[in-house]
Order: structure tokens, then C-alpha cells, then sequence
């Protein structure tokens, strides 16, 4: 016994170089494209027209909104692929595929699905989230950024965010800033209230990069140059960690302190510290390529992947 008694009082760093599994994981009814967490549920888009409500207490499945089949270019029916969702003050916002390419996007409340964009309005729509109740950011894959009036139905003003092809934007906590990725390995920072540009962020990310997460003036960047980049916008700073794969994937714990990047090609994840750069644990149990890494505190967060499965870690010694 008493040789045992020192593993419990192990340094967090030893952590690292043990591959942590999943404490949990949801099932959800088909390949996971985008997730979202409130205080109490997990809400997982699906590549076959779902989106799945979890209970975090329980992990089980309490509610689904299902979207209607499409007739795809041979004229049969087929599910639709849901590309992002959000939600906000009781509304769940969904966007979707439609015919010819183009996107659709719902608003569901109270049991009821509105369409609030058709595919009649030819928009090639990458991601759509909730600004406030009332108003839509809308990333075109062509990178023009759109800021959307619901009850009007108009735009309130929009903005090519640069020349080259649109991968992933992320909003600041009070939804007044967003910073959005291309393939350029650029990020550009604007407000959104009025599109006006605050910074552009470049130097780091040689390539495409994949996704960005932005917390406590923190953004991280997965490249598919293999980096993960860090500014650090008070400061002023930033740097990269090199990775032996294309990183897909990063998220952020809310102080900004933590970051979690894919790392390799068993879709393993690193966990590092963002003002030391030191790795503190790597992450294993993820079948197929990661798409979402989202924190719930500074000690758990969640994973998403092309598979129908969200797998849901602890990190093993750190301080809630």
C-alpha cells in the first residue's frame, strides 16, 4: 500500500505521457459535423439530417429535430447534410444542405421549424451563428461575411474578408468580435457590429487553416502547415507548435489558458498550456478525423468527429 499511496500525488506533467482515454461518450444518429454546449445539453449536428439534444446528466438523447429529405441530382430522396448549429434564448439555428449546392438555414422554437433562408436564394453558406437573437453572422464559402437581420430578412451589411476561399470563423464571448480563417493561413479580425477590420493576423499559419477558437483574447489556429498557432492579442505575442500531422482541429479552455490540438494520425490530441507552450497530456480513443474540440471548463471538454461519436474527457490532475 504504501507504494501505491505516491501515484495519487503524481505532478500534472507526468500526466503527459500517459494517453488519456474518454471518461464518456454520446452516440448520436450519424457523422457529427458541428457541436454546441449550454449549461446543461449537448447539441450535435449531424451529416444525416439530425440534430441530436443530449442531456449532459444523463448522456442520453432527449430530443431530436429532424430535418426533411431532399431529392438529390438523380431525383431520389436523401438526407441532408446539417453543416453548423447554434442556439440562443431558446432558439436552435440550423444550417443545411439543399439542392443545386446551395444552403438553407432554420430557426426552431417551440417545436416549430422555420425556414429563414431557402435554397431559392442561391447562397453557398458555410457556417451561420447566432450574433443576438435577432441577428445571424453568415460566412459565404466564398469569404464574404455577412451580418443577417432575422425579422427584416436583410443584410445588415457585408464584407469579403479577403480573396482566398473561406475554412472556419469564431466568435469572442459577447459575440462583438469574430475572427475569420482561409486557406491563405491569414486570420482577419473584425467587429461585428459594423465589419470594420481591427487587425489581420498572419505570419504564423503557412497554409489552409482548418479551424480557429477564440477565448479571453486568445486565438488559436489549426493549420494544415502542421502548426497550431497561439496570439495572444493583450500581449501582443504569438508563436506555433509543430505538429506531425495536419492539425483539423483546437479548442480553448474559457480563460484561454489551455489549448488542445489533433496532433496525429490516430486523431490523438495534445493538451498544452498557452503562456508556457508545455504539453501537459495527449488524448486518445477518437476512431475517425476530429472536426470539433470544445471545453466545457478548464478541466473537460469535448470531441467531435466524422464518426457518430462525442467523446467526453477529464483531465486527469488538473485544478477545477
Amino acid at each position: 500500500m504504501r507504494y501505491l499511496l505516491p501515484l495519487l500525488f503524481l505532478p500534472f506533467w507526468l500526466y503527459a505521457s500517459v494517453l488519456q482515454m474518454p471518461s464518456a461518450s454520446y452516440k448520436a444518429d450519424g457523422g457529427v459535423t458541428d457541436i454546441l454546449l449550454t449549461s446543461n445539453k449537448l447539441y450535435a449536428a449531424t451529416s444525416v439530417g439530425v440534430v441530436d439534444i443530449f442531456s449532459l446528466k444523463s448522456k442520453k438523447i432527449i430530443k431530436r429535430i429532424t430535418l426533411k429529405k431532399m431529392k438529390n441530382f438523380l431525383g431520389e430522396s436523401s438526407t441532408v447534410k446539417i453543416f453548423s448549429v447554434d442556439y440562443l434564448d431558446g432558439k436552435v439555428l440550423i444550417l443545411a444542405q439543399a439542392s443545386r449546392g446551395y444552403r438553407e438555414i432554420y430557426l426552431y422554437e417551440n417545436g416549430t421549424l422555420t425556414k429563414i433562408i431557402s435554397a431559392k436564394e442561391r447562397l453557398s453558406i458555410a457556417k451561420a451563428k447566432f450574433i443576438d437573437k435577432n441577428t445571424l453572422l453568415i460566412a459565404l464559402l466564398g469569404n464574404d461575411i455577412i451580418s443577417f437581420d432575422i425579422s427584416k430578412h436583410k443584410e445588415n451589411w457585408r464584407k469579403q474578408a479577403s480573396l482566398s476561399a473561406f475554412s472556419n470563423f469564431a466568435l469572442n464571448e459577447d459575440k462583438s468580435e469574430v475572427v475569420v480563417a482561409d486557406e491563405s493561413g491569414e486570420l482577419h479580425l473584425f467587429a461585428t457590429k459594423n465589419a470594420k477590420l481591427i487587425k489581420s493576423l498572419k505570419g504564423e499559419n503557412l497554409d489552409n487553416v482548418f479551424d480557429v477558437s477564440f477565448k479571453s483574447n486568445i486565438i488559436a489556429a489549426a493549420g494544415k502547415d502542421r502548426r497550431c498557432v497561439i496570439y495572444n492579442l493583450k500581449q501582443k505575442s504569438s508563436y506555433y507548435k509543430e505538429s506531425h500531422f495536419f492539425i483539423f482541429a483546437v479548442g480553448l479552455s474559457p480563460s484561454g489558458k489551455l489549448a488542445a490540438y489533433t496532433s496525429d494520425e490516430q486523431n490523438s490530441i495534445t493538451l498544452f498550456e498557452t503562456d508556457t507552450k508545455k504539453e501537459l497530456a495527449t488524448f486518445g480513443g477518437n476512431s475517425m478525423t476530429i472536426s470539433e474540440i470544445i471545453f466545457s471548463n478548464e478541466s473537460e471538454f469535448y470531441v467531435a468527429s466524422n464518426a457518430k461519436t462525442i467523446n467526453f474527457y477529464k483531465i486527469k490532475g488538473a485544478v477545477k
